[in-house]
């Protein structure tokens, strides 16, 4: 029974790791996992444009799991990027177990940390994505790259070096998997000295060593052959990032349920105000309660931390699938605080309330991530069928849907569909060999459609595929 209360945490993670895998791996592609790395991709595994910086990235990891699953897609893709996902999860999840028993905080605030982390809707966008590989394991072994930082503690360099080559690897691992992973290199000092593991003198010391990373990192990607592409809404506001703080912010803290809340078509506000009461006793004992604690040097610098690891998302493009880079935060400054509550049992209980808040969402947030990703496959079997036979060249034609996306949680149709790349995939990649795509506005007449069709059939087209909504023509 003592074994029991000591690793309760763990026990519910393991209990609940095979459903969450089992849930994720009903989720078919959509949007972004139709063309990223970790799609099939066919080629040769050794080559500068999947190792290397080329277009967006330098995500050789994500290349390599595109590479493995191109041998045989209709087997791995995408299981094989579930398993991945969730795998990662767990053991980020284990990460957080060990971080807070390194940061001494005590066993009962450590498994609500825990539990917090791996079940908060904040990690769905992440772990249910098939694209969510490249976000989870840049976490992974970033955290892991702190723990090691602070389970080994040393004033001068010259001792225990060997903790800072190490500390170094994982970090540049956690950038390959992702960019923001680089940020990790000044988290490590700065919770150090958040606990008071280590002096001033020693934390200027590692942030420079650590800050030597981004001066690398750079050198690399202007040395090594390269291709940089910069969209224009990658590029930094003010405003824009103002904007991004305030939905991560938003997204990482308040447990409610966003798509009834914010998807214009699912919109029922009197549950998703249910989702949010649920979580008020939670909010009233941990934060109000403690609101004292809030400006203690701690959490001040775990908060610091938080926007740090989120930073180049922040800056750029934010979505909730970014809210995972500073979740490891979210759930060490819940274990931290929960410390202090004094009625424990009171606390129990009003987190066994803010868990059931939280099986809601996710189920919930499953089921449409599960219903919009399938209109995809249906899309691809129509196109299929209507077409009747195989062609080597299809241009995609897709008028544009009025209603909102919502993340990754409420896709349209057609980022569904992939702009014919699920239909594609259908085929095993056999046809259609060539695949052009475009979009046009939502309010292009028949006509139009008809000339564009016609258009393209007289250059070499065999057919158009002129995709509105859920419904697909077919243009011979």
């Amino acid at each position: 029974m003592k074994q029991l209360e000591k690793y309760w945490g763990l026990v519910v993670v393991l209990l609940l790791a095979p459903v969450l895998l089992v849930a994720a791996g009903c989720i078919l592609p959509t949007f972004d996992d139709w063309t990223s790395l970790i799609a099939p991709s066919f080629g040769e595994l050794f080559s500068k444009e999947r190792l290397l910086f080329y277009g967006y990235h330098w995500r050789p990891f994500d290349a390599t799991i595109g590479y493995i699953v191109g041998l045989n897609p209709q087997l791995l893709f995408p299981l094989l990027n579930h398993i991945c996902v969730i795998v990662g999860h767990v053991a980020c999840t284990l990460m957080v177990w060990l971080l807070c028993g390194t940061l001494k905080i005590d066993n009962f605030s450590k498994n609500i940390a825990t539990v917090f982390f791996f079940l908060t809707p904040a990690m769905l966008a992440t772990t249910l994505a098939v694209d969510g590989l490249n976000q989870t394991y840049a976490n992974l072994w970033g955290m892991l790259s702190v723990w090691v930082y602070l389970s080994v503690k040393s004033e001068e360099l010259k001792v225990k070096s060997g903790k800072y080559v190490v500390w170094l690897l994982l970090i540049a691992i956690s950038t390959l998997c992702k960019e923001n992973g680089l940020m990790w290199a000044l988290v490590a000092p700065l919770l150090a000295y958040a606990f008071q593991h280590v002096s001033v003198r020693c934390l200027i010391r590692d942030l420079l060593i650590g800050g030597s990373l981004f001066v690398v990192y750079a050198l690399l990607i202007l040395l090594l052959p390269s291709n940089i592409i910069i969209e224009p809404e990658y590029m930094p506001g003010v405003l824009k990032s103002m904007n991004n703080v305030v939905k991560y912010l938003f997204t990482t803290w308040m447990t409610v349920d966003f798509v009834w809340l914010l998807h214009e078509t699912h919109r029922n506000l009197l549950l998703a105000a249910v989702t949010f009461v649920l979580s008020l006793p939670w909010i009233y004992l941990l934060f109000v309660r403690n609101w004292k604690k809030l400006f203690s040097r701690p959490i001040l610098i775990l908060l610091l931390c938080q926007l740090i690891l989120v930073a180049p998302h922040l800056g750029t493009v934010f979505s909730m699938m970014h809210t995972y880079a500073g979740l490891g935060m979210s759930a060490l400054i819940i274990g931290w605080l929960a410390q202090f509550c004094e009625q424990r049992k009171h606390l129990l209980w009003a987190f066994s309330v803010l868990l059931l808040s939280f099986l809601v969402i996710d189920v919930h947030l499953w089921y449409e991530s599960y219903i919009s990703a399938l209109a995809g496959r249906d899309m691809a079997q129509q196109a299929i069928e209507k077409t009747g036979k195989p062609v080597d060249k299809v241009l995609v034609v897709t008028v544009e849907d009025d209603v909102k996306k919502l993340s990754s949680f409420c896709v349209s149709p057609g980022d569904a569909f992939g702009w014919g790349i699920a239909a594609q995939y259908a085929t095993n990649y056999e046809w259609p060999m060539e695949k052009e795509d475009t979009i046009v506005g939502s309010d292009t007449n028949e006509a139009e459609l008809s000339r564009i069709a016609h258009e393209a059939l007289d250059n070499g087209f065999e057919c158009v595929w002129i995709v509105n909504k859920t419904n697909i023509e077919v243009v011979k």
